[in-house]
């Protein structure tokens, strides 16, 4: 059973006139489903309310076409036909006992309508957020009436839809009614602008008509932004952040207080710790008597519990970490908070909504599979058969095959070159803002170590006819893979020119402590978070270090995990010399001959040594070896032989935990291929 002091977590709380079983409360987070995917959406939610969360909500949930957000696939609800893809998550939300709550959202100037045409609305005329060649004009007072006609009816539809707990959205400088809040948006002359008093007139109009239409059955939640973080430029608590929330603080029936915009609401590990929007919560329950939601990356029960008791929050919210352990609740009310499943703050989730496909995550695999395939976080079929399994390789994609199989009931050997386990992790752990990924190896090796029926052997270098005295029917190899050294990558297709005249470096020999001299110039070309994390980590050394890539910016694909702006920002404090669009032709004595891809121009920078961090290489030379011995293979019983994880293709740690997830899932099973549930577009007649 829980632990006593954990009973604080698990009491109820009136919102409005519907209660929570729990203080547990996924807030809405975007999924990557939502209208497109309205099933898969659904059975996400449902496996979160069996975990325990005592309110589960959607993601922003569009309610016209005149603010859509087009091709990020966000829920909708425009018309009445729109109803029962949204009911079919509420029902399934509470079946579980759990409260559903829906984010109805009108974005303004933010939504660029890529799809409808319509020209977006905003407070004052402005170009739209995006860089799309679009502008946003200034609502009239007719447009104004419109958007809370629009509001009212979305919120009765959502009410009919089933849901218990219905969003005013004013926050992440998304909301519409969020940039009626700021001046730099708001420049309006009207009722509607200058004072606090008027920027705050649309919110409250938009919560009174909320809480008249739907207020009898459902609570009223305001979600709002208190700060922006960024200076006198935008909303300060300290300013018109608690005067906002002052005028308005007994009005709705729930509070979900975060920050803007979704950088700073969900900055990533490497730049924020746990319950890290404790500052801008504080003090914030004095002004109301409302309950009070918000998040902070929270895993651990007592930090929980901490905030409550010290009157930060009255419920936990929690997006990222409901994704990583949608069963956290049900784990800290049995007794096994030792065994959740931790969020390490990669935003890896958030790449789905960017990426307009569906969430996943990096500690769950099972996270959008769900209904699609069927599988469950808590819950894996028992094995079909008594065969034995050997895995080869203790990296992500091993210890998730070693700890799934064994979960399953068979008898599994882990098997590691080295004493540590946890492959490429054990070292990546090691970079600048990166240890909370070590949670990665503690879960599945903790797992593991629960279970009697796996064994793992350390510092065991298997050869091809050890596998086959090994007697296992079926062998995973998972044996990573390693830097190249040739620049081979995206942009340089070729190994380069003049590799012996210049020390070549790769992330594998920084990682393992290579001499470095004082001045390096590393390329990238991989565009995730390893270039970064190396020019700090040589930063910290004292060494000069000259970043280039061929991308117009640092870590170009980190955009999609919300984190690109602060990484370029902490490279150039440390003094790195970034120099973006250019290549390397070639590399020479004493230095590196660049090239810009655009003009084809030269330029050749000093260095003592070049850093490649370009692509990988499969280490596949014990499958090949296996592969070659067909024979040897069956005489031994060995039925399967498969590659998981970076010696099969490279990618990142979520792509490895997946890929040895869906191997042990497989075994002894159906064929492993492409296809699983969809759902398709229905002709509707009407329409014909």
């Amino acid at each position: 059973m829980r632990d006593p002091k954990y009973d604080i977590l698990f009491e109820p709380v009136q919102i409005g006139p519907v209660k929570t079983k729990n203080r547990f409360y996924q807030v809405p987070h975007c999924n990557g489903m939502g209208h497109v995917h309205p099933s898969a959406m659904a059975g996400m939610r449902a496996v979160k309310a069996e975990g325990g969360w005592g309110v589960v909500c959607t993601e922003e949930c569009e309610i016209s076409p005149l603010s859509e957000f087009s091709p990020y696939i966000e829920a909708r609800l425009w018309e009445d036909r729109d109803v029962p893809a949204l009911a079919r998550m509420a029902d399934a939300v509470h079946q579980h006992g759990s409260l559903a709550g829906i984010e109805l959202a009108f974005n303004g100037y933010s939504a660029p309508n890529r799809y409808s045409r319509e020209i977006p609305w905003a407070p004052s005329n402005t170009p739209v957020r995006s860089y799309d060649p679009v502008q946003a004009r200034a609502m009239t007072a007719s447009d104004i009436r419109e958007l809370r006609n629009l509001h009212r009816a979305a919120a009765l539809r959502a009410r009919d839809a089933g849901f218990d707990i219905i969003y005013v959205y004013a926050g992440h400088d998304l909301g519409l009614p969020f940039h009626f809040l700021t001046p730099r948006n708001n420049r309006r002359t009207d009722e509607y602008g200058g004072s606090v008093e008027n920027r705050v007139r649309l919110l409250r109009e938009l919560i009174e008509d909320t809480k008249e239409a739907v207020g009898d059955r459902c609570g009223v939640a305001v979600r709002l932004a208190v700060d922006e973080q960024s200076g006198r430029e935008g909303l300060e608590k300290s300013g018109d952040g608690a005067a906002i929330f002052s005028l308005l603080a007994e009005l709705p029936d729930l509070w979900d207080i975060n920050v803007a915009d979704w950088s700073n609401d969900s900055i990533t590990a490497r730049f924020s710790n746990e319950g890290f929007q404790e500052e801008f919560l504080t003090g914030l329950k004095a002004l109301t008597s409302k309950p009070i939601v918000g998040v902070g990356r929270f895993t651990s029960p007592d930090t929980m519990v901490s905030q409550i008791r010290r009157g930060v929050l009255d419920l936990i919210g929690a997006a990222r970490p409901s994704i990583a352990d949608p069963f956290l609740p049900r784990k800290i009310e049995t007794g096994r908070a030792d065994e959740i499943r931790e969020c390490i703050g990669c935003n890896i989730c958030v790449t789905g909504d960017h990426t307009s496909t569906p969430v996943r995550c990096t500690q769950n695999p099972t996270m959008g599979e769900e209904w699609r395939r069927g599988w469950h976080p808590e819950r894996i079929q028992p094995k079909r058969s008594d065969s034995r399994a050997l895995v080869i390789g203790s990296g992500p994609a091993g210890l998730e095959c070693a700890r799934a199989l064994g979960t399953r009931g068979y008898d599994v050997a882990l098997v590691e070159a080295t004493r540590t386990l946890g492959g490429r992790l054990v070292r990546e752990t090691r970079l600048p803002g990166l240890a909370s990924w070590g949670r990665v190896i503690d879960y599945r090796v903790d797992a593991i170590g629960r279970l009697e029926n796996v064994e793992i052997y350390r510092e065991s270098q298997l050869t091809a006819d050890d596998v086959m005295d090994f007697g296992a029917e079926h062998v995973f190899v998972a044996t990573g893979s390693r830097w190249r050294n040739d620049g081979l990558g995206r942009e340089i297709r070729y190994p380069l020119e003049g590799l012996d005249q210049i020390k070549v470096l790769t992330p594998d020999d920084v990682l393992a402590g290579a001499d470095l001299p004082a001045k390096v110039v590393l390329f990238d070309d991989d565009h995730y978070y390893m270039g970064s994390a190396l020019a700090e980590l040589l930063r910290m050394k004292g060494i000069e270090v000259t970043f280039v890539t061929p991308a117009t910016d640092v870590s170009a694909w980190t955009h999609n995990t919300l984190e690109q702006h602060r990484i370029q920002k902490r490279l150039l404090e440390l003094g790195v010399q970034i120099i973006t669009a250019h290549s390397i032709e070639r590399l020479v004595s004493g230095g590196v001959s660049l090239s810009c891809i655009y003009t084809g121009r030269t330029k050749t920078i000093e260095g003592e040594a070049v850093l490649l961090v370009t692509s990988r290489e499969p280490e596949q030379t014990l499958y090949d070896q296996l592969l070659s011995k067909a024979a040897e293979r069956e005489a031994a019983g060995i039925r399967t032989v498969k590659l998981i994880g970076d010696c099969n293709a490279p990618g990142t740690v979520a792509a490895a935990v997946y890929a040895g997830h869906r191997a042990a899932r497989l075994t002894d099973g159906s064929d492993d291929n492409v296809y699983f549930k969809r759902e398709l577009p229905a002709l509707d007649a009407a329409f014909i």
